[in-house]
């Protein structure tokens, strides 16, 4: 008789830790399957600024912990990306600067095709600079007495009389601000708006500034530029007589709160998504609402690229690193994603 209840008790122990094995295996099983994005794609655009990739791979990293395929973000020019995100080509941008990029969003459809959710990043000035030495030299504070031709010709390099602006990238969006400010401060004729490959027109800057001759150029943050040239140290913003925007931007404020006015809007950077696959990823829709990025973060890492880790695989590290600094946070922006699955 002991026999047998020693039997009975040893197969009830067998079939507990067997339960107790069964309910592990299932309930890990039934956690892969609860991935909201498991055996989902999500396909990103930007446009063609290794600059901002940090931010994609730090959305990424927050896609693949949803269970997500995040394919490799695709450069293109920006009125092109919001078409493919409109059109449904891809998926999602992380470098929507609005409301600069407010005209390209509207002309691909605006709210009936896409949504903006953010913001990612905010506060990103633009503006006009020139070096330090220069402007305590002569007094320039802002980029109207570039009208007087002896002060534009402290900043002429090719020898024409005109001031040398090393200005922006055609296709970005702020050079519709820069050509119209040239005519509304009366600058075309001592001014002269260079464009071309930004980065090396900048780099061509860099190199004056490092020889002592004055240099006058536009630049946004964030950006390493501002790692390089310090504002307040190196160079300094100039200011504006008045606001002057082009016709789709009439109205959008562009003094800040200290009272300068720089002549460009602050921007603030949002993800643009398409709406069908916002709809059909309420996981993705609060990750993209919740991830937030300092600009101060940012300029960091873009340092760090004007350093030499410029590679695809330098930028991913340095998003795993910003991730692993903000951990308790990303894992928050995690949860509630997961939580937005009904």
């Amino acid at each position: 008789m002991k026999d047998l209840i020693k039997s009975a008790i040893g197969s009830k122990k067998t079939l507990i830790l067997v339960a107790a094995i069964s309910a592990a295996t299932l309930s890990h099983s039934a956690m892969c399957a609860a991935l909201p994005g498991e055996g989902r794609t999500a396909t990103p655009v930007g446009i063609p600024l290794d600059e901002e990739i940090f931010q994609y791979q730090v959305v990424t990293i927050g896609l693949e912990k949803l269970g997500y395929k995040v394919k490799d973000v695709s450069q293109v020019q920006t009125p092109i990306a919001f078409l493919s995100i409109a059109n449904g080509d891809v998926d999602f941008n992380a470098d929507a600067w609005i409301p600069q990029h407010n005209t390209f969003y509207e002309k691909a459809g605006g709210d009936s095709m896409m949504v903006k959710l953010g913001p990612l990043s905010e506060g990103a000035l633009q503006g006009y600079l020139i070096d330090k030495k220069t402007m305590d030299k002569y007094g320039i504070k802002s980029i109207d007495q570039l009208k007087n031709p002896e002060i534009a010709k402290l900043f002429d390099i090719d020898g024409d009389g005109k001031a040398d602006l090393t200005g922006c990238e055609p296709g970005w969006g702020c050079e519709k601000i820069v050509e119209k400010q040239l005519d509304a401060y009366g600058l075309r004729a001592t001014v002269h708006h260079n464009q071309g490959s930004y980065f090396a027109l900048m780099a061509n800057t860099i190199s004056r500034f490092k020889e002592g001759k004055p240099i006058l150029y536009y630049t946004w943050t964030p950006l390493w530029v501002s790692g390089v040239l310090v504002p307040g140290k190196d160079v300094e913003w100039l200011t504006v007589s008045h606001t002057a925007l082009p016709e789709d931007m009439k109205g959008i404020p562009t003094t800040l709160p200290d009272g300068r006015n720089l002549g460009f809007p602050v921007n603030d950077q949002y993800v643009v998504a398409n709406k069908k696959f916002i709809e059909e990823n309420p996981a993705a829709k609060k990750l993209f609402e919740s991830i937030k990025i300092s600009v101060d973060d940012i300029n960091a890492q873009n340092l760090k690229m004007r350093d030499g880790q410029n590679s695809q695989a330098a930028i991913r590290k340095h998003a795993e690193e910003w991730v692993k600094a903000h951990q308790s946070e990303f894992d928050q922006w995690i949860n509630e994603a997961k939580l937005a699955v009904k």
